[in-house]
């Protein structure tokens, strides 16, 4: 077996594949850096304008303070005052917003900022106090509260309207863990008798996201945007949603019978960690970058050096013209150069302009080039068309997720059936077979000095590197 040819063939084939690892590998890196300098821009811009914004709200706070005799260890009685705090969830609760995304950019990468107006409705039934109606029980002023994640972003905010006279809203929230938001005070009288009826307008901006905690009974999210690729995210998915090329428009819906987020405040003071809280969440950024796809392009560029080796192979199998490890290596190399190129002109041009500049470019260079090696212009030109189709699938593959597997699938079955077709009637033996080989050659050699013209028994077909 290690006399034969072919071993030898396959094994250096094999070797150039792993050798080709390397730039493969360090793409991947160059990838994965440039993508973490995009990262980095969209960080600093959010530190700059404000961050994804995720909105608790509203709800009504019902302040008071406890008083309560104790004894110590040695029996000595003294008074203990504890605050706390009621949290009240309205019964329904419906905001709609329209969002309007810009794209800010900082050098040759960009990030999507957004800013629009949020019109809140809210209502709240008279809150159950009964159990505070205590001599030792002080209640204070009641207020609403909305929690942002960075306040940052408030650009206008409305009086609280609905109540016997308006609310101004104020900063801060008044609550332990909700650090940043607003908070407008109530009258206890008036609450306690006819509850709430009110709306307000934020105008908020964000980066990335919008995410809504549907804190009502009954809760309902409108969104109504310019950017047209959205990513649904969150807990819940829309029960409605339109996207075009000018935007989207969506919907959600939801109660406490699926969300079952009353159960996080039936304690004073128990609310649960709001991170833990389920949410209507909408992603405004691009849900699948340029770098995103030239990684999973990378991924795809083994099976395009193996195709495009496993095509040279046969080459020289069936028609005798034999191709160097060299003439291998530099046409592996363009291969490798094209997502080079795709990844440094996706930054400028975009990824669909970058990937036919790219493929362009590399598929004209190799047919150049093999025009000489496989000594002609036509075969040159075969293999570049074949090269540019594996473009073509992979560019599907890019595209279509969803039908990856199957696009996959049918172009290796294809490659395999084409292999077979080619190599039905190939016998292997006689190509593995060195010694035979060598005495063709030396029968060739012999007729040549003879004057004699070299047996034509198709043996030569075979020939491959000694």
């Amino acid at each position: 077996m290690f006399k034969s040819v072919l071993f030898w063939k396959i094994t250096t084939l094999l070797g150039l594949m792993i050798l080709m690892m390397i730039p493969i590998a360090q793409l991947m890196d160059v990838v994965q850096e440039r993508s973490g300098y995009r990262q980095s821009v969209v960080g600093q811009v959010s530190e700059s304008t404000s961050r994804a914004q995720r909105i608790l709200g509203p709800l009504i706070v019902i302040p008071y303070t406890l008083r309560e005799e104790k004894k110590d260890d040695k029996g000595e009685t003294y008074l203990q005052v504890s605050r706390h705090q009621r949290f009240v969830l309205p019964e329904s609760l419906l905001v709609d917003g329209k969002p309007n995304v810009e794209v800010r950019k900082l050098g040759i990468y960009q990030t999507q900022v957004y800013q629009g107006p949020l019109k809140f409705q809210v209502k709240f039934a008279q809150p159950d106090l009964e159990d505070l109606q205590s001599s030792n029980v002080t209640i204070g002023q009641p207020f609403l509260l909305v929690s942002l994640s960075d306040s940052r972003g408030i650009k206008s905010i409305s009086t609280l309207n609905g109540v016997q006279q308006q609310a101004a809203f104020e900063p801060g929230t008044l609550v332990a863990g909700l650090s940043q938001g607003i908070h407008a005070p109530l009258a206890l009288e008036s609450l306690q008798q006819h509850g709430l009826d009110a709306d307000f307008t934020l105008t908020l901006a964000g980066t990335s996201s919008l995410s809504l905690v549907p804190l009502g009974r009954s809760s309902e999210l409108v969104l109504q945007s310019n950017w047209p690729h959205p990513n649904f995210l969150g807990n819940f998915l829309p029960d409605e949603r339109k996207v075009t090329e000018n935007g989207f428009t969506a919907r959600w819906r939801s109660t406490w019978f699926a969300n079952n987020i009353n159960s996080a405040f039936l304690y004073d003071n128990g609310m649960v960690e709001e991170e833990k809280l389920p949410t209507f969440t909408t992603s405004l950024i691009e849900p699948v970058d340029h770098y995103q796809l030239t990684e999973r392009a990378v991924k795809y560029a083994v099976l395009f050096l193996g195709l495009t080796f496993m095509a040279f192979f046969l080459f020289e199998t069936l028609t005798g013209l034999r191709v160097h490890p060299i003439q291998y290596l530099l046409v592996g190399a363009a291969l490798v150069l094209f997502y080079l190129i795709l990844l440094a002109f996706s930054e400028h041009l975009g990824f669909d302009v970058a990937y036919l500049l790219a493929s362009l470019a590399c598929s004209g260079l190799i047919a150049f080039y093999l025009s000489a090696v496989l000594r002609g212009k036509l075969r040159g030109a075969l293999f570049a068309a074949s090269l540019l189709l594996l473009y073509g699938v992979l560019y599907l593959l890019l595209q279509s997720e969803d039908n990856a597997l199957v696009l996959g699938s049918v172009l290796l079955f294809g490659v395999l059936a084409g292999i077979m077709l080619l190599t039905r009637k190939l016998d292997w033996y006689q190509v593995a077979d060195a010694a035979r080989l060598k005495g063709n050659d030396t029968k060739a050699e012999g007729a040549v000095e003879t004057g004699e013209a070299p047996a034509s028994n198709g043996d030569n077909r075979f020939r491959l590197w000694k």
